[in-house]
């Protein structure tokens, strides 16, 4: 997925989905800081009947031991941190054990008023969600006070031991061009993804066997014991909304209530759900070069969409030979506009970098939105995003394949396409081995809540109105007509009141006959740039630096 749910320096899903861990270009709201990634996922366990590898019913996991947490913002909330200690291979519950990293915010109802444990996953794969337990803040009404908010990297992601991290410069400044336009730059890039998956397979060792999200599931059975709950509420987003998928399937009886926001298609992982992701990041791309349009007065960079695609595309082919500082090559172009096809929060800062380098060649904004490459552990995200999309299903082995798909998809809907295949490209030469999906079967789930927007480019729309399908006691609430990701609890109060309403009293709205969605509210608004966003009103400095970076995914 792009990957999160995957470009390049993207979000994920979620790289639907992600970016290799750049915030600033993923301005969305809920996701904990990660990494979109943006597009954006092991040995033995494909050979093993899923449910018996997944449920692990001979694993009881010791108590977690709760303390204090480092990050500034959960200890500013009182929140707990501790480790669940759990087994790198749920088939060998009594062989090498890995931690995963967890956060709580406790429920601040009266105890006769608490209403369980509510799990939450950014997305990517690869995000982390230890900062996420802020989410239940910003549910309306107090209906968030009901629940402790648990938050938790997923095995292999950030404050969990081990960490995966292979190749922290992948990334880079100024790459060869994504679009492969000679045989050469197909070459360059080949040897690229394989060297990355190489270093992959010598960085994770044992552990690159077991990152499926049926691994993730089996985390998740573990904490709900860990806690000492029979039911566990849940609340994910991008590829969250996939995990949460399996994990209702395989333990219906452990669902209570379900939201699931940017809804991936179960049916398209994860081959099939990149190249869809290629073509509406595309449309949502003409919707945001006419919103510039709209702002010529602010922006200057032309006045019909028409115009200002033109000089987007123009300047990212004089990046080839004349890099932005030397840094910026059409590549990073390229990654700092993908977070505008995610969603409508940061329009204004990408639109800033991109009239301050035409207008002026002023090339710092760019920069602000491009991690500097090289941080210790920075391709994490990324890292852990391949972990999971390269095994929990084979991808296609024959490059042809991948060039004829990735070809005809850029011909109408070049804007991310060669950005996304290059992305998932290590897939093809992944160390581990590939399993099989779980299949999708929500008949025995009670009611659950899904959210997407009509052109949501990380997780298509057709994902969520195929979830309905399969879960047929669920209900989706369309933001109409709009392009934003993942965007629940923005403000928006058909949504974010439904949301409230099912999380207190289990209330949904009625659901309607026919393949469609039962409530219509509306998207998340474009930005204006001459004020400040309702958003940016909403959600003070401290707390958004937890809930709008994350990833994820792809």
């Amino acid at each position: 997925m792009p990957g999160w749910l995957g470009c390049g320096n993207r979000p994920g899903p979620d790289r639907p989905g992600g970016r290799l861990d750049n915030g600033r270009q993923r301005m969305r709201k809920i996701l904990a800081a990660t990494i979109a990634a943006s597009v954006g996922l092991l040995i033995g366990a494909g050979t093993v009947p899923v449910a018996a590898a997944a449920t692990a019913p001979g694993y009881t996991p010791p108590a977690i031991d709760w303390g204090t947490c480092t990050r500034p913002s959960l200890q500013a909330r009182g929140a707990q941190c501790g480790f669940l200690v759990v087994p790198l291979d749920y088939r060998k519950p009594n062989g090498t054990k890995i931690k995963i990293a967890v956060s709580r915010i406790k429920h601040k109802s009266s105890d006769a008023a608490y209403q369980g444990v509510m799990l939450t996953n950014p997305g990517g794969p690869g995000g982390s969600g230890l900062g996420l337990p802020v989410l239940g803040e910003y549910v309306p009404n107090g209906a968030g006070e009901f629940y402790d908010w648990i938050g938790f990297d997923p095995r292999g992601v950030g404050s969990s031991v081990p960490s995966l991290t292979c190749d922290p410069n992948y990334a880079g400044y100024n790459r060869p061009f994504y679009v492969p336009v000679t045989r050469q730059l197909e070459n360059t890039w080949r040897a690229k993804a394989k060297g990355y998956a190489k270093a992959c397979d010598a960085a994770g060792g044992a552990l690159l066997d077991h990152l499926k999200t049926t691994d993730t599931v089996a985390d998740m059975e573990s904490l709900r014991k860990a806690l000492g709950v029979s039911k566990i509420n849940y609340y994910g987003f991008s590829y969250g909304t996939y995990l949460g998928q399996v994990y209702a399937t395989l333990h219906p009886e452990r669902v209570r209530r379900f939201v699931f926001d940017g809804v991936v298609n179960p049916e398209r992982v994860w081959y099939a759900a990149n190249l869809d992701q290629d073509i509406q990041f595309d449309k949502n791309m003409d919707v945001y070069f006419g919103w510039i349009a709209k702002n010529d007065a602010t922006y200057h960079l032309g006045k019909t969409a028409k115009a200002v695609k033109q000089k987007y595309y123009s300047t990212l082919y004089s990046l080839i030979r004349n890099p932005a500082a030397g840094k910026i090559g059409p590549d990073e172009w390229n990654d700092v506009f993908v977070s505008a096809g995610y969603y409508v929060f940061g329009w204004q800062e990408v639109a800033e970098a991109f009239a301050a380098w035409v207008n002026e060649k002023d090339p710092a904004p760019l920069l602000n939105l491009y991690a500097e490459p090289g941080a210790p552990g920075s391709d994490n995200g990324y890292a852990v995003y391949l972990g999971v999309q390269c095994t929990d299903v084979q991808w296609p082995q024959n490059w042809s394949q991948w060039r004829r798909d990735n070809w005809s998809v850029h011909a109408r809907h070049p804007f991310i396409t060669w950005n996304n295949a290059w992305y998932n490209a290590p897939c093809i030469n992944w160390g581990a081995k590939a399993g099989k999906p779980v299949p999708i079967n929500g008949k025995k789930v009670p009611p659950i809540l899904l959210i997407s927007e009509t052109n949501d480019a990380a997780t298509p729309y057709s994902g969520a109105i195929e979830v309905r399908k399969r879960f047929p006691r669920s209900v989706l609430i369309e933001g109409v007509g709009g392009t934003t990701h993942s965007g629940s609890l923005s403000g928006i109060a058909c949504t974010d009141d439904t949301i409230a309403a099912y999380l207190a009293t289990g209330e949904l709205p009625d659901r309607v006959r026919g393949n469609r969605s039962d409530k219509r509210c509306d998207p998340v608004p474009q930005p204006d740039p001459a004020a400040a966003t309702a958003f940016s009103a909403k959600i003070a400095d401290d707390a958004r630096a937890e809930v709008r970076d994350a990833i994820g995914v792809r």
